[in-house]
């Protein structure tokens, strides 16, 4: 069967991280993905360590599959192409601050008025409207400033950002979703959208139990570390020989634990027959379910818990996760090759799995900048 998207012509103008973790997706499903970079230099992130034979892994592992054409929109023979390709395609994506297109000239207005269908997919730290729009943003500046920070931590140590760049990666994941729906919706008006998300409103957006506490008790939540502030227990535990995690997130399942645990007392003890009782008395709860975990090592809890129907997991380091079997059994590691039989990359694999889209372990390669430029001439001039 084709791919989903396999009739789907993407311009993709974003550079970096967010924009690009979109097209990536549409470029998993399917599309046809035309990079549109700067001449000379390109996307930042081709610059970006490690850097393998002249190649960055980064820029590898969110480009793979997509091609290449440098042009310089202030070139009037080089805006002519972009002109061409835009009237070919369904969507252009673009992660510029706003109003860099239009004094370009590739405005959503401009580009409605030329091209009704097509459908415009624009993602910036604080999008186009209200009074910070035109504030420059990275992902760590939309992590503090979106309160992802502030619950993200130990108590009572300084707030840190993620360990993944969560302020693009979901802006990403919206502009994904975003521009599908703007897809769906012209099968039924035959006109294009502009789809607008911000960066910050993303990180607003995942605040799921945070926004709750803070508008229900009137206090701010603070970082919790490895604890769900709301599900007890839930979080981390020592065994003898180091971490590990368990996520008992019902009472069925705290009955289970206790029981596993020797302790079927604790299910009718008042401060651990409910989840909101539980969340109270967290700290004495895991006290006592460490007393017993500490009697043996992290594997042995594993075995256990998984026998008992039990959420537990080892918390594994990314190369334990590259090799994890469950992992490798989804195709969720997966070859790029390289042109010209330089160094092969692993990137990762698309976690949307559809019966009519074939689940391949290898990638196309990342582009070349300007690779494709004779490639794609040939196809504005055939058409």
């Amino acid at each position: 069967m084709p791919a989903p998207l396999d009739d789907l012509i993407v311009v993709d103008l974003t550079h970096v991280l967010a924009g690009p973790f979109a097209s990536t997706i549409l470029s998993d499903l399917g599309a046809r993905v035309i990079k549109v970079e700067r001449p000379g230099t390109g996307d930042d992130t081709r610059a970006f360590p490690p850097i393998v034979e002249g190649d960055s892994a980064y820029f590898v592992g969110l480009n793979h599959g997509k091609e290449s054409i440098a042009l310089d929109l202030h070139h009037d023979p080089d805006r002519e192409i972009l002109d061409r390709l835009l009237a070919r395609a369904d969507m252009v994506l673009e992660n510029y601050r706003p109003g860099v297109m239009e004094r370009l000239g590739y405005g959503w207005e401009d580009l409605h008025k030329k091209h009704p269908r097509l459908i415009y997919g624009a993602v910036s730290g604080y999008g186009h409207t209200g009074p910070d729009a035109l504030r420059p943003a990275y992902d760590m500046v939309v992590q503090a400033r979106g309160g992802v920070m502030s619950i993200t931590g130990e108590k009572g140590r300084d707030p840190v950002r993620t360990g993944a760049s969560i302020g693009d990666i979901v802006a990403g994941m919206f502009l994904t979703q975003g521009v599908l729906a703007a897809l769906y919706a012209r099968e039924k008006t035959g006109l294009g959208q502009k789809i607008d998300v911000a960066m910050l409103d993303s990180q607003i957006a995942i605040l799921e139990h945070a926004v709750a506490i803070a508008t229900t008790t009137g206090e701010a939540p603070g970082p919790a570390g490895a604890r769900h502030p709301s599900i007890t227990p839930f979080e981390t535990f020592h065994a003898s020989d180091g971490l590990f995690v368990i996520a008992a997130g019902n009472d069925a399942l705290f009955a289970k634990l206790a029981q596993l645990l020797g302790h079927p007392e604790w299910i009718e003890d008042p401060r651990f027959a409910t989840n909101p009782a539980r969340c109270e008395h967290h700290r004495l709860l895991k006290r006592l379910i460490e007393i017993e975990t500490l009697h043996a090592t992290r594997a042995e809890w594993i075995d256990r818990l998984v026998a008992a129907g039990i959420p537990t997991g080892p918390i594994q380091n990314v190369l334990e996760v590259l090799e994890d079997p469950q992992i490798l059994a989804r195709n969720m590691v997966v070859d790029v090759g390289q042109t010209n039989g330089g160094h092969k990359f692993t990137a990762a694999g698309n976690p949307i799995k559809m019966t009519g889209l074939e689940d391949v372990i290898s990638r196309p390669a990342a582009p070349k900048l300007d690779e494709d430029r004779a490639a794609i001439l040939e196809w504005l001039n055939a058409g």
